[in-house]
């Protein structure tokens, strides 16, 4: 296959290199003589993002076309494009790849190869080519040589979109065409942003093949017992999945088919701010020489990285080929899942650390996907603030969230699938006065779920929040399960309750009019 003849048919005419699919070793290298870049004391490449540290959420489109336009659930989130502006911008983004240097990533998305997705990358920038190289599925030597792309992304990162005449909202434009099967991503330098159009697009492409898509991380029991963790970023999905005692699948996307779950990616993208070896082993290890970190404070004498420095900003990343975990499942895929966690950061520190769901509450906490923006995840939010985000990945999801609910509680129903939901945020008060949750009593309370000990415990519906609560778990002490025990204020717990409950209800509003009574009955009593 010749690369150039390709992309001149595409529309990108350069007359300087093209590099397709370089070893990370070599685009480590060529990145630092370019001075794009340093390398660490471990050995990863760190790299700056520039004014966009986190994904522009507001400069998310699609493409109104015909053949889609009815299938979309259009709103704040799924955005519509006149299709005549994203081909000014294509047009414009192949303008700025002319003449330059071209890196091309051609691979996969999805571990099934009967789901999988043939993904090309092309970009100018040599980071975003090793971005694309450990977060998607490497390609065998036969497989390039019959490769042909099912969706591409443009990774234009350096090209500023101009509000004036492209009629953008700001410089930045990250806009999805299904017809045209390309994904632009211009005037953020941020990683991630590559990363999630692709997942967008599966969102958009696994329903159509009856696979459950799902934003979870995943991983595997000795006995072969699967688990999944939902949540949006911060929330504990890659710390969690990372465990010693299992064997990890994927971090981040997966999917649900009729022969079991599997993995989308082929690496990990990791939130690295007050990373410790202690903490988090496996995380910690994984990130070595083939990684890239974005957007850590790296000491220039020693190189030595200051994981605990929010100088830049409190969403440092890393990223690493999943393989760089050990005992990690290739190919990634596992079995139907025996337990299924729900995992939300609660700010204002009322909820349990853990509670067990039945399938009406977990189809209601799936809709409202109740959790709270961390700092730094996207550009603009500098505090944790309360959200409600539909499937817990409301971001990336183009179709109703109707349908997406549906298929969870099919695949629960269909494999008798226990479901939890599990608070990684705050205990003892609200953010500012209460405490984050222990790692370590996260960790005992999942252990106890996954071996069946915690089902032996007594449960006890919350009077506010309607969830089933253990009364004990082996290793945790019986105060914690139990978040008013947590508060000094009791009377302040009861407002602050009072208060989320609230919001739930107000939220859930929207899902009334296609929600069984049995699901909004399951929901907290505001």
């Amino acid at each position: 296959m010749d690369i150039r003849k390709e992309l001149e048919k595409a529309g990108i005419k350069t007359s300087k290199n093209i590099y397709r699919n370089l070893p990370a070793s070599v685009l480590i290298e060529q990145s630092l003589a370019a001075g794009d870049g340093i390398l660490a004391s471990n050995g990863a490449l760190v790299v700056k993002t520039g004014e966009r540290t986190g994904r522009s959420p507001n400069d998310k489109f699609i493409a109104e076309e015909p053949s889609i336009k009815d299938q979309i659930a259009w709103g704040k989130v799924n955005v519509k494009c006149p299709p005549e502006q994203f081909d000014r911008l294509l047009k414009k983004s192949y303008d700025h790849l002319n003449g330059r240097d071209i890196y091309v990533f051609d691979g996969f998305a999805g571990g099934d190869p009967r789901y999988r997705l043939a993904v090309r990358v092309i970009t100018d920038t040599i980071w975003h080519a090793l971005f694309a190289n450990t977060l998607f599925i490497r390609p065998t030597t036969q497989e390039l040589e019959n490769f042909a792309p099912g969706f591409t992304v443009m990774g234009c990162g350096s090209l500023k979109a101009d509000p004036q005449t492209d009629g953008t909202k700001s410089s930045a434009f990250v806009g999805v065409s299904f017809e045209k099967k390309i994904n632009l991503v211009v005037g953020s330098m941020y990683g991630g942003e590559i990363k999630k159009s692709i997942f967008t697009i599966m969102n958009y492409l696994m329903p159509q093949q009856n696979v459950f898509p799902m934003h979870c991380s995943a991983n595997v029991g000795k006995g072969g017992d699967a688990a999944l963790f939902f949540g949006l970023s911060g929330t504990g999905k890659t710390t969690l999945s990372a465990d010693p005692n299992r064997r990890l699948i994927g971090d981040d996307e997966h999917g649900w088919s009729d022969q079991g779950i599997f993995n989308f990616e082929g690496g990990c993208y990791a939130k690295v701010i007050k990373l410790s070896a202690e903490a988090e082993p496996q995380i910690f290890n994984a990130i070595r020489f083939g990684s890239l970190l974005e957007n850590v404070v790296v000491d220039p004498g020693t190189r030595l990285i200051d994981y605990n420095s929010d100088a830049i900003t409190e969403n440092t990343r890393a990223t690493y080929p999943v393989e760089h975990i050990p005992n990690c499942v290739i190919p990634g895929v596992g079995g139907h899942p025996k337990n299924v966690f729900f995992l939300t950061c609660d700010a204002f520190g009322v909820l349990p650390p853990i509670a067990k769901l039945t399938p009406a509450m977990a189809s209601y906490h799936f809709l409202s996907g109740f959790t709270a923006k961390l700092a730094g995840t996207e550009s603009g939010v500098t505090e944790p603030q309360p959200t409600f985000s539909t499937c817990f990945g409301a971001p990336f999801m183009p179709l109703q969230p109707t349908k997406y609910a549906e298929m969870l509680a099919h695949c629960l129903s269909k494999h008798q699938t226990n479901c939890w939901l599990v608070n990684t945020g705050w205990s003892g008060g609200p953010v500012g006065t209460g405490k984050r949750m222990k790692i370590a009593i996260t960790r005992a309370l999942l252990t106890a779920a996954l071996d069946g000990n915690l089902e032996k415990s007594k449960f006890t519906a919350d009077p506010i929040f309607n969830i089933l609560v253990p009364d004990s778990c082996p290793g945790v002490p019986a105060e914690v399960l139990a978040p008013k025990n947590t508060w000094a204020d009791k009377a302040a717990y009861d407002k602050k309750s009072g208060e989320l409950a609230a919001m739930f209800a107000k939220n859930f509003e929207q899902y009334k009019s296609y929600a069984s009574k049995e699901i909004q009955e399951a929901g907290p009593k505001a």
